[in-house]
């Protein structure tokens, strides 16, 4: 599926996030974590660590990453994968921003390569 097929959800403004903080949103049992860096991009994560399924969206965003409030691992917003020595990704969701408003495509990353 190109990006040009893709079906995207708005779930809010960019304001709605503050700089370097994350707002969840519900899709059925999953709930993902939109999150906004320092610089205004945007990010969309499951609100889990793959660690030990830690609440990500309630983590210290910084330098494109995520750092879980549970045991500290740092996760790339981009990939989801953990950094470092730490092994494990959580799911990727894709996200944009036009004209302010924040867009969620709610099928995962790996969905789509499937």
């Amino acid at each position: 599926m190109n990006a040009m097929s893709e079906s995207w959800v708005a779930i809010g403004k960019l304001e709605d996030i503050p700089r370097r903080g994350a707002r969840c949103v519900k899709n059925g049992d999953t709930t993902i974590a939109v999150f906004r860096t320092a610089d205004d991009r945007v990010f969309a994560l499951e609100d889990k660590c793959p660690h030990r399924k830690g609440p990500l969206s309630q983590g210290i965003v910084h330098d494109g990453c995520v750092t879980c409030p549970l045991h500290n691992w740092v996760i790339s917003l981009e990939t989801g994968r953990a950094q470092g020595a730490d092994e494990g990704s959580t799911a990727t969701f894709p996200a944009k921003v036009e004209d302010g408003r924040i867009l969620l495509s709610l099928r995962s990353a790996a969905e789509k390569a499937a």
